[in-house]
């Protein structure tokens, strides 16, 4: 097989996610740093316009949101296992919550004034104001908007001593002895107000979850080298896209293999993505396209969260 490649920049939470099931996996891989905000031109010329946070590369195939990234890493080593058996639906349901709701809490408590102060301190200021304008533009025409401070704050108790109630009364992890999929969604968004210390006092007061947040971090990143983004794309182009298995799975919109469609994300990012349907099943959408610089790519989704229409 080839090498895992992610495609990320640190302070991401999302990628943060992804770094840690890495680590989980205790797989070896590459880190390719991408800009914070648009323009992404190495990224895009993988992806094919898909814009958001991490994207991960296996030769010529590029995967997509952190969701179908942990079923292509359950894939590549079966075990510790992110989809613990006879609990995949609950594991699922929990990993959902915590990438929408939770993360968007989080968001909301960092961009008050003084946590946006803190986190762009000493930074210029017209990047400053060019970060939130790209953050403003990655809302637009979605399903998700951004959640009002007010709100998140009135709101974040409820999901702290929840989440605090669970980890005292229920083994080391969500879902007992064992990290899964759950638990890293639900640590990436704690972690993004955990590294700001203008918002990190929204964290005191659940004993739990610091313990728990610490055990996650011990999990670390594994072992990776860093990689050059044209390195990344001269991969791409001189590996084969690998052949997907027969599946008699029927699509919903009545699509065939070899149709032209274009892929978009339904709530945030959403850059349709155009290409020739290649494969559908019951979690994962995937396209071919071609990339002057990339060459002949398949570009993988997740069904769910994601629009699949005829181009």
């Amino acid at each position: 097989m080839s090498d895992l490649i992610l495609h990320h920049y640190p302070q991401s939470p999302f990628a943060e996610k992804a770094r840690l099931m890495l680590g989980f996996k205790g797989l070896a891989w590459h880190s390719v740093m991408i800009p914070a905000a648009m323009p992404k031109p190495d990224l895009t010329a993988l992806t094919g316009g898909y814009r958001r946070t991490p994207v991960m590369q296996v030769g010529a195939d590029i995967y997509c949101d952190t969701a179908l990234i942990a079923r292509r890493l359950e894939r590549e080593k079966a075990t510790p296992a992110l989809f613990p058996e006879g609990r995949e639906a609950a594991a699922c349901g929990l990993a959902q919550f915590a990438d929408q709701v939770l993360f968007q809490h989080a968001v909301a408590i960092n961009f008050q004034p003084h946590g946006l102060a803190a986190r762009f301190a000493g930074a210029p200021e017209a990047m400053i104001k060019g970060f939130m304008a790209d953050r403003k533009a990655l809302f637009s025409g979605g399903t998700a908007s951004r959640l009002e401070t007010e709100v998140a704050l009135a709101q974040w108790p409820a999901l702290m001593s929840r989440l605090e109630t669970q980890l005292q009364r229920d083994g080391d992890y969500l879902l007992g002895n064992e990290a899964c999929i759950a638990d890293f969604a639900h640590y990436h968004p704690l972690w993004f107000v955990a590294g700001n210390a203008a918002v990190a006092s929204a964290l005191d007061g659940y004993p739990a979850v610091k313990a728990w947040m610490a055990r996650m971090a011990d999990i670390g990143h594994g072992s990776f080298t860093a990689l050059d983004a044209a390195e990344a794309i001269r991969i791409a182009h001189d590996s084969t896209p690998e052949s997907m298995p027969a599946t008699d799975f029927v699509s919903p919109s009545g699509l065939s293999q070899g149709q032209a469609v274009t892929v978009s994300a339904v709530d945030y990012g959403t850059d349709p993505v155009t290409g020739s349907l290649v494969h559908e099943d019951a979690e994962e959408i995937v396209i071919a396209r071609e990339d002057a610089r990339a060459g002949q790519l398949q570009v993988h989704f997740p069904r769910f969260g994601f629009r699949l229409v005829r181009a």
